[in-house]
């Protein structure tokens, strides 16, 4: 994969389908639907799925892509592959909350490598460069070309006084025991993809994940932290977390800055 090419499609990609994204999100009233799972999808998921697909398969006709909203790619396997979520955090936009995203990741054998996670209501935008490092670009976030751009890492943690981010709409007692085995200075609720980004930039240390995920919500994210230092394991067996799992489910997981200790 020629990485210099990449970046600035799924970048331009990402805020292009963040644009559709506001139109549905500032206007009146929305039709909610729910797919099979139950989860809602509304006209500005469909919308921002049709634009990103429609480029990544002009652009990369013979990468395999996997979309959440597109049910016949997810019968298909692949360890090397294009993963979009064009709209993470349904729930938070339906509910106006801000804390959604636009996610598109490219993994190589199992491993997020190159993403971005674009958060078009917060005008917060991550994304991995060429070489993997990681960045958050600010200002007019122009389609045509980057403005400024900000490496961004991990933490240092003080596990006496760590600071935690958990699931907005996920939140479960379960959650809230393991967050229990550590000594927590604050914690901050967040949506979608963003927690992975929280950990990148520092403003968070640890984001424990004990509920269903699949892989189109965590691999854009996952690939941001990576290229700030982070770290994304399993929770049961503190494995890196891998991709192009069966049915594309994930098991339940940690993203952490490197210095947590992390508890079983």
């Amino acid at each position: 994969m020629d990485f210099d090419r990449l970046i600035p499609v799924i970048r331009r990609l990402a805020l292009e389908a963040g644009d559709r994204i506001m139109e549905v999100y500032d206007g009146p009233d929305f039709e909610v639907k729910a797919k099979g799972d139950s989860s809602p999808v509304t006209e500005a998921d469909e919308a921002a799925d049709a634009l990103i697909s429609a480029g990544l398969r002009a652009e990369f006709p013979d990468l395999v892509l996997i979309t959440e909203e597109q049910a016949a790619s997810h019968a298909l396997t692949a360890k090397t592959f294009l993963i979009v979520d064009p709209l993470d955090g349904t729930k938070e936009f339906v509910q106006r909350r801000g804390d959604f995203t636009v996610n598109i990741a490219y993994v190589q054998d199992g491993v997020p490598l190159r993403g971005v996670v674009y958060a078009p209501a917060q005008g917060r935008l991550f994304y991995t460069q060429a070489d993997g490092s990681a960045v958050e670009e600010t200002g007019a976030l122009d389609k045509a070309a980057p403005g400024t751009v900000t490496r961004i890492g991990v933490s240092t943690p003080d596990n006496g006084a760590l600071m935690v981010v958990a699931s907005k709409s996920h939140r479960d007692a379960a959650t809230d025991e393991y967050i229990g085995k550590y000594a927590v200075k604050d914690m901050k609720s967040a949506g979608s993809s963003l927690k992975f980004c929280l950990v990148a930039t520092g403003e968070a240390d640890l984001y424990p994940r004990l509920g269903r995920t699949m892989e189109w919500d965590t691999a854009a994210g996952d690939a941001v932290l990576r290229g700030a230092g982070g770290h994304v394991v399993r929770f049961d067996t503190h494995e890196a977390l891998g991709y192009g799992k069966p049915g594309w489910d994930n098991p339940f997981f940690i993203a952490y800055a490197p210095g947590v200790e992390l508890k079983k």
